[in-house]
C-alpha cells in the first residue's frame, strides 16, 4: 500500500511549487534531479518505518507468546484487566507490551478457587478441533455373514473379517479430538462407537513438534505405519471394506499402545523412515502379560513427482508379534473349526506402491489413483492343537501371503468409479504334533467394483458390488450401499 503513496507525494511536491516555476517553462535538469532525490529520500524514510513497526509487531507477538506459555493460570477478571492494560499500553506507545502480573485468584474458606465467569479469561483455554464421522448404510449378501471365514487362514474369536450385518445398519460412528497442547507437543484422540453401542479407542497419542532434525516421536494408541493403508482410519479407504490380506494378516488392521519415531532425511527426494515398539496385545500378537517390547515394525517410505501430473510412493515395513496362548480358530475340512492354542513369535512384511495422475497436478476435475500392496506372513512356535478337545502339543510353523491392486479413477467431478482384485495364499502349515492340519491347497480370491457420488468433500454415497470367493465352495455375491458423513473440523489426508 505504501508504495501508492510516493507518486501522491511527487504530486503535491509538483503543485506546491512557485507558480512562476510551473509557467515559466520546462523545469531545468537540476530541478527534476532535485525532485527524484526528494522522493528517493521520502521512500527511504518510509520504508524504515514500516519496517520499525513490523519489527514491533513480532517483538509483541513473541512477548505475548511466552507469557502465555509461562504465566501462571490467573482468575477470568484479572486475565481480562491485564489483557485490557496490555492492549492499551502497546496502542498508546508503540512499545513492546511487558507481561501484566496479575493478582492471585480470591480463595474461598473451603480452600476452594471460586469458578471463572462465564466468557471470562480462558473460556478457549481447552478448544481442540473435534470431528465426527458418521456411517451407515445396506447390505445384501447371499451367504450368511455369520459364518464368514478366509479359508486356510487361521483367526481369532473376535476377528472383524467379512462384509458386516445384512440389511440396514449403522456403520461404525467416529468421533475424535486433536489440539496443540503447547510449543512442544500435540494430541489427538479417536473413538469408535460400534452399532452394538460399544466404544473403542482407536487412537489416543502424543507427538511431538519441536525435536526437528527431521524427528517426530509419538506415544500412546495408535495405527502401525506398516504398509500403505493401516495408518489409514476407516473412512479414508478407497473401498468400503479391507483388503483379504489386511483381514486375514492383520486383523483387517494392526493398532498397538507403544512408541513410534519417524525420520524425515533433509534431503530434496522423500524418504521416510519409522520404527515401533509397543505391547504386542493384537493380531497377530496377543496380551503376553510380560514387562518389556512383545512387538516392534521398521518401516522405509520414498517417493516424489513426475513432471507436473504424477506423482509416486513406494515403501517396505516388517511387523513382529508375540503370541502367548492365543486362540486360533482352524477349519476341520467338514465345514466347522476347531480351537488351537499358539504361542510364538509372528512377523509380518508388507510392500506398497501407490501412483497417482492429475493432468497438471489439478486433481478437481479427474484423476487416476493405483494402489497396491503385496503381505507375507511367517508364524512359528509352539501350538496346542484343538486345545479344548484332544489338546495335541507339538511345534508348529506357516508362511501365507496375498496381495491386492485396485485402481481409482474420478471420471468427471464428484464421481468416482474403482476396481480391486485380490488374491491370498495360505500355503501349507506344518506341525509335528502328528495331527492332520488341514491344507486343501484353495486360493481364496475377490474381486470388487465401485462406483462413488461425493457432493461435496464432506459426504459422499457408494454404491460397491463383490465377488468374493474367500470361502472354499461358497462365492459370495456382496452389495453395498454406503454413505459417510464428515462433520465438524477435518485435516488433510495423507498422500
Amino acid at each position: 500500500m505504501h508504495r501508492k503513496l510516493i507518486p501522491v507525494g511527487s504530486l503535491a511536491l509538483a503543485l506546491s511549487l512557485p507558480a512562476g516555476a510551473q509557467t515559466a517553462g520546462a523545469p531545468s535538469s537540476s530541478d527534476i534531479e532535485a525532485l527524484r532525490k526528494e522522493i528517493g529520500a521520502m521512500r527511504a524514510d518510509y520504508e524504515a518505518k514500516i519496517q520499525a513497526l513490523e519489527k514491533r509487531v513480532k517483538d509483541a507477538e513473541s512477548a505475548a507468546a511466552k507469557a502465555q506459555w509461562s504465566a501462571p493460570p490467573v482468575a477470568a477478571g484479572a486475565a481480562a484487566t491485564a489483557g485490557a492494560a496490555t492492549a492499551t499500553n502497546a496502542g498508546t506507545t508503540g512499545a513492546t507490551p511487558a507481561p501484566v502480573v496479575p493478582a492471585p485468584a480470591p480463595v474461598l474458606a473451603s480452600g476452594a478457587a471460586p469458578a471463572a465467569a462465564p466468557g471470562g479469561g480462558n473460556a478457549n483455554g481447552f478448544n481442540p478441533a473435534v470431528s465426527l464421522i458418521l456411517s451407515g448404510g445396506y447390505i445384501n449378501t447371499s451367504q450368511d455373514p455369520a459364518n464368514y471365514a478366509i479359508s486356510g487362514f487361521p483367526r481369532t474369536p473376535n476377528a472383524e473379517q467379512g462384509p458386516g450385518t445384512r440389511s440396514f445398519s449403522l456403520g461404525e460412528t467416529e468421533l475424535g479430538f486433536s489440539a496443540s497442547i503447547d510449543p512442544y507437543f500435540r494430541g489427538q484422540a479417536t473413538l469408535a462407537v460400534t452399532p452394538e453401542n460399544e466404544v473403542s479407542v482407536e487412537e489416543a497419542f502424543v507427538e511431538t513438534t519441536a525435536l526437528g532434525n527431521g524427528l517426530t516421536l509419538k506415544g500412546g494408541r495408535f495405527f502401525s505405519n506398516i504398509g500403505y493403508l493401516n495408518s489409514q482410519h476407516a473412512h479414508v479407504w478407497d473401498f468400503v471394506d479391507a483388503p483379504l490380506a489386511y483381514q486375514a494378516m492383520l486383523g483387517t488392521q494392526y493398532g498397538n499402545d507403544g512408541l513410534q519415531l519417524k525420520w524425515i532425511a533433509p534431503i530434496d527426494q522423500y524418504v521416510e523412515f519409522n520404527a515401533e515398539v509397543g505391547r504386542a496385545a493384537s493380531f497377530p500378537g496377543s496380551e503376553t502379560g510380560k514387562n518389556g517390547n512383545g512387538m516392534y515394525s521398521l518401516g522405509v517410505h520414498t517417493g516424489g513427482d513426475i513432471g507436473a501430473s504424477n506423482s509416486w510412493r513406494v515403501g517396505a515395513s516388517v511387523l513382529g508379534a508375540k503370541a502367548s496362548d492365543q486362540a486360533l480358530l482352524m477349519s476341520n475340512g467338514a465345514g466347522g473349526e476347531f480351537t488351537n492354542a499358539f504361542s510364538g513369535n509372528s512377523r509380518v512384511y508388507v510392500l506398497d506402491g501407490v501412483w497417482k495422475w492429475a493432468p497438471n497436478g489439478n486433481a478437481t476435475r479427474t484423476n487416476f489413483k493405483l494402489q497396491g500392496e503385496y503381505l507375507r506372513a511367517d508364524r512359528s512356535g509352539d501350538m496346542v492343537v484343538d486345545s479344548t478337545g484332544t489338546a495335541l502339543p507339538g511345534s508348529y510353523s506357516d508362511a501365507a501371503s496375498g496381495w491386492y491392486l485396485q485402481g481409482i479413477y474420478q471420471f468427471m467431478p464428484r464421481w468416482r468409479a474403482g476396481l480391486r482384485t485380490e488374491r491370498l495364499d495360505p500355503g501349507t502349515p506344518f506341525f509335528s504334533g502328528g495331527s492332520d492340519l488341514v491344507a486343501t491347497g484353495y486360493m481364496p480370491k475377490k474381486n470388487t467394483l465401485l462406483l462413488e457420488y461425493a457432493p461435496s468433500e464432506f459426504s459422499r454415497i457408494r454404491l460397491q458390488y463383490a465377488r468374493d470367493q474367500a470361502r472354499e465352495g461358497a462365492p459370495d455375491n456382496q452389495f453395498w450401499i454406503q454413505y459417510q458423513m464428515s462433520l465438524g473440523a477435518h485435516g488433510a489426508h495423507a498422500f
